[in-house]
């Protein structure tokens, strides 16, 4: 139409954009290497991106919001062809991409195709503005620039079918009006009925134009001048907004739209419980942090997460592609018992320190920093790049002789300038962050690295936990009980331990809470009992048993995670060498995870199986037949690190079911993958909450108000939070609490299955409380947050 304007449009913005995206370019190679290659496994990779990106199955999450979403996005990805279609027009009017015009039939089809999904964008459109204006959600970034973005969208899709309208109604007029006529006013119908082919009847038309033909309908009484004016605001609005929009997105949380698809190709795809080691062994962690002791400024060492340019390349991807959109804050526990930490606050304001710093970075090129002995990342030779990371001669370089060529470099460490203390140590480490982004960002890995840091370098750290670490180093156990007294909670059971029979094929990994908590002494008896009735040949280690380290690397103690993971794994492949230990069975989740996951990286592979897996194969071997029946009403609890880590969802449920007389209850929403925490991971259990809403009595309000008279679980930790927060609510009297495994103890009628262990039922509640369990003071507004999981923003 107008190949100058077309060409000058095009060029300025593309270079615009090309310039803003230089510049993220810039800001994205501050981020130092991974620690492994995110250029491996690529058909795993690829269907992650099919999943997760394009498919958008975390979208569905919060279902109307997700379903909005994915109508703009698949929009989005029909109508790029049209606008490529209408930039080729900006030249030759007659351009119809020379497959799509209107007489074939792709043409025909892509026309319907086109006017049916921007309807579509439309109505996804006014989801999202609904959620902002009408009924606006507190985890919602609010502001302009939603609301912008989709004015600019529902722009677009408007002016393109007005722009087919006018075209329509000037196609059926140029006969009658300019056929014969060289005024001016016919050459510009000409130009704008150019791609189009035979004259229609103004009507409606469900196909091939259902939109546009409407459009037409709409503006058929309109003259001939104004309606070649409607066409020209019509194309050059859809042409150029497309290119503004493309502008406005390396600024604003929409750079999604282009990071998306990258970020999740380049995801972790090692197992979720998994954290990655600082050095393979405790030796060289030590000389690591000599080493880093040495220098002057110990915060340029990359151990740990001290500055922002101690993030990887991925992580700042991470920052790019959030989309504000609060899901993680909102199923966060600390976040939703009014915690500091915001897992989305978090992301944000890492981003925002990174992009305020942009001038320096991009002015001074790498950042200096000390590197020490990281682990090479696995395949790093093909990714073709660069190591960001620097020797100590170039980094002493950094501070000095470069110093005078480049901008002064300005270290700053992101805790406390950028993240507060606080917002790290609410952390419980459970993951429902990450299980609920979208677009795949990680969120306790960041945190763990930052807690390193202060932990090994800084030896900041809550007071609280200052006895579990020495417990651990001491004795083996967070508590600093005596190592003898390990194995007290077998008296009368008869356990062999390995020192006694090393060949026993299943080591059963009792842990420190059921080795020394009374209340979680029951389930290892229970366990146990129910091991022997099925014929099992299981030895335990007794006092050569120490704690895995789980609670020490989640607290950021690395060096003493190693040193306990070492020890561990020396006795257990001593006894691996003697014929024994062909599996590990677990009670606590937190050692099931360490176990299985963590341990390889320092060479200790094991078959490792929670007790609610094994003993659900004991009921299907026959080797267990629970037969005595247990009434009762049972709520189960969901450990984040069986679950959400592991993704043992169904076992703990089939047992249960397995037990005649139980009754199995969700509760709504927060169930499964979306179970709420207990609020004891991440060495939570040892400090005090940062104020009086605490995570454990959230849940167990979740819980009780199923109904339930039975709350079970299956982690030591969860059962000992769980309880407190039945205590709070003072309904010891009416809901019990019990391990999975107890409640299969008295179906099977083992030895210490007694019947005060059993739950209630109905019949036996007392004073005649009513059968459909305790409700809750804030009932009504856990409904109001389960209602509002519908929404979310573009």
């Amino acid at each position: 139409m107008n190949p100058v304007a077309m060409a000058v449009i095009i060029l300025s913005l593309v270079g615009a954009f090309l310039w803003s995206a230089h510049n993220r370019w810039g800001l994205l190679r501050v981020g130092d290497r991974t620690h492994e290659s995110r250029f491996d496994q690529v058909p795993e990779r690829l269907g992650a991106v099919w999943t997760f990106a394009f498919f958008q199955k975390k979208m569905r999450y919060y279902l109307a919001a997700g379903l909005a979403h994915q109508l703009i996005f698949l929009g989005f990805a029909i109508l790029l062809l049209r606008t490529l279609i209408l930039w080729g027009r900006g030249f030759d009017p007659t351009f119809n991409l020379w497959l799509f015009g209107p007489e074939q039939t792709l043409g025909q089809v892509y026309s319907f195709l086109k006017d049916v999904v921007a309807v579509l964008v439309l109505s996804g459109v006014s989801v999202f503005v609904y959620y902002r204006v009408i009924r606006p959600q507190q985890r919602m970034t609010l502001g302009w620039e939603g609301l912008l973005i989709l004015g600019i969208i529902a722009t677009m899709m408007l002016s393109d079918i007005v722009y087919d309208g006018a075209a329509i109604v000037l196609n059926q007029r140029y006969a009658s009006e300019c056929v014969g006529k060289t005024a001016a006013l016919c050459g510009q119908v000409a130009t704008v009925i150019a791609p189009l082919g035979a004259a229609e009847s103004i009507s409606w038309h469900p196909y091939p134009e259902p939109a546009g033909s409407l459009a037409a309908v709409a503006v058929a009484g309109v003259g001939t001048e104004a309606l070649v004016v409607i066409a020209h605001a019509g194309f050059w609005t859809h042409s150029t907004l497309v290119l503004v929009f493309l502008n406005i997105l390396p600024y604003s949380k929409h750079f999604h739209i282009i990071t998306a698809v990258p970020n999740v190709f380049f995801s972790d795809l090692s197992h979720p419980g998994r954290l990655r080691p600082i050095a393979k062994n405790t030796e060289e962690l030590m000389a690591m942090v000599e080493k880093a002791t040495e220098r002057e400024d110990m915060s340029i060492a990359r151990i740990g997460y001290a500055r922002i340019e101690h993030f990887s390349w991925k992580d700042v991807l991470d920052f790019y592609t959030c989309t504000e959109c609060g899901r993680c804050s909102d199923n966060c526990p600390a976040h939703t018992t009014g915690k500091i930490l915001s897992p989305k606050h978090l992301t944000l304001d890492l981003r925002d320190h990174l992009y305020a710093r942009q001038e320096e970075f991009l002015e001074l090129g790498q950042p200096p920093r000390l590197d020490l002995a990281l682990p090479a990342a696995e395949g790093a030779a093909e990714e073709g790049a660069e190591s960001t990371s620097n020797d100590e001669q170039s980094a002493a370089e950094a501070g000095g002789e470069q110093a005078e060529a480049k901008p002064a470099y300005q270290p700053v460490d992101v805790v406390p300038n950028v993240v507060h203390p606080d917002v790290l140590w609410a952390c419980t480490t459970c993951r429902a962050c990450e299980e609920q982004c979208p677009v795949m960002i990680t969120y306790v890995d960041k945190i763990v690295q930052m807690r390193r840091n202060l932990v090994i370098i800084k030896g900041e750290f809550p007071g609280e936990l200052s006895k579990p670490f020495e417990g651990m180093e001491v004795n083996g156990n967070p508590w600093n009980l005596s190592r003898m007294d390990r194995a007290t909670w077998t008296e009368g059971l008869e356990i062999k331990t390995f020192s006694e029979k090393p060949d026993a094929e299943v080591l059963y990994w009792v842990g420190c809470a059921a080795s020394y908590d009374d209340r979680a002494k029951k389930v290892a008896r229970a366990t146990a009992e129910l091991l022997t009735l099925a014929g099992v040949d299981f030895a335990i280690l007794g006092e050569e048993e120490t704690c895995t380290g789980d609670p020490a690397r989640r607290a950021g103690n690395e060096y003493l995670f190693t040193m306990l993971a070492e020890a561990n794994i020396a006795t257990i492949d001593g006894y691996k060498e003697q014929g024994g230990v062909k599996t590990v069975l677990t009670t606590c989740p937190h050692c099931f995870n360490t176990l299985l996951n963590e341990y390889p990286d320092f060479g200790g592979k094991y078959e490792v199986v929670h007790h609610t897996d094994y003993l659900l194969g004991l009921v299907a071997q026959k080797k267990l037949s629970p037969k005595t029946a247990v009434k009762a009403r049972v709520a189960y609890h969901d450990s984040c690190y069986l679950g959400r880590y592991n993704d043992v969802y169904e076992s703990p449920r089939e047992l249960l079911a397995a037990i005649p007389g139980v009754e199995l209850v969700e509760v709504d929403y927060w169930t499964r993958n979306k179970g709420l925490c207990c609020g004891a991971g991440g060495a939570q259990m040892w400090m005090e909450e940062q104020n009086k809403d605490r995570v454990n009595v959230k849940r167990i309000k979740q819980l009780m108000d199923t109904g339930a008279t039975t709350v079970a679980s299956a982690c030591p930790f969860c059962m000992t939070m769980l309880t407190d927060g039945i205590k709070n609510e003072s309904k010891e009297e009416s809901v019990k609490n019990l391990d999975v495994v107890e409640l299969l103890a008295v179906a099977c009628g083992v030895g210490e299955a007694r019947a005060e262990d059993a739950p209630r039922d109905s019949e036996s509640k007392s004073d005649g409380e009513p059968d459909s369990g305790p409700t809750t003071a804030d009932a009504e507004a856990e409904q109001e947050k389960v209602e509002d999981r519908d929404a979310e923003p573009t």
